[in-house]
């Protein structure tokens, strides 16, 4: 059985809090529908609050600690990974933000992303698309097309015939985001060890510049 690793980025600040709430709940709802593709599981979360002042000496130093070393091979290394941030005006936390610029921009190439955000309103709903997407477009993730925004309002309720409840969406999204981490090809480490060296068998021989002009040239 091939065991997939997920790891959840919680940024909330509070113990307990709601954004810890839901990044649990989506990974929740992701590792239920892989384990129905009989697919083992091994799930991490990282929570930024635990981290916050070895970000803030990485940040200024240039150097994490081991701990904190440690949570971004996690994110990086992982099959797929579900974030989720409260919302500080208008936008996500500056803990959440500070944390992914420490991931080389390359790191998460591919890799699916599930994104989900908090808030006290449903006002700031839009910070899924005009701030959350655009952060992992840049790190060239692959970020699921349903994504999560949990208001206070949204705990506890089912919604209506007009608007789809919490539990639905978390469910929804949970099952496209494991179909993404599912259907992503993995290399086995030989495989990767020898990536882009595919192809150089048979250059020994250096054909001479003058030479390769003479094979261009028409008749």
């Amino acid at each position: 059985m091939q065991t997939l690793k997920l790891v959840a980025v919680s940024a909330g600040l509070s113990s307990p809090s709601s954004t810890r709430l839901l990044a649990d709940r989506l990974l929740q709802a992701a590792r239920y529908r892989l384990a129905e593709q009989e697919y083992a599981v091994d799930v991490q979360v990282v929570e930024l609050r635990d981290l916050a002042v070895d970000i803030a000496k990485n940040l200024v130093t240039g150097f994490p600690s081991e701990k904190l070393g440690a949570a971004i091979d996690a994110v990086t290394g992982a099959d797929g990974v579900i974030t989720v941030t409260p919302v500080f005006t208008a936008s996500y936390s500056g803990l959440f933000k500070s944390f992914f610029d420490l991931i080389d921009p390359t790191a998460l190439t591919g890799v699916p992303v599930l994104i989900g955000a908090t808030g006290g309103t449903a006002r700031h709903s839009l910070v899924l698309d005009h701030a959350l997407r655009p952060l992992f477009a840049y790190l060239r993730a692959a970020v699921a097309p349903t994504a999560v925004y949990a208001a206070s309002e949204d705990w506890g309720t089912g919604g209506d015939e007009y608007t789809e409840g919490l539990p639905s969406r978390i469910t929804r999204a949970g099952q496209e985001f494991a179909g993404m981490v599912a259907a992503r090809p993995r290399r086995r480490d030989d495989e990767a060890a020898t990536d882009g060296l595919d192809g150089l068998d048979g250059l020994d021989e250096i054909v001479p510049f003058e030479r390769q002009l003479a094979d261009l040239r028409l008749d």
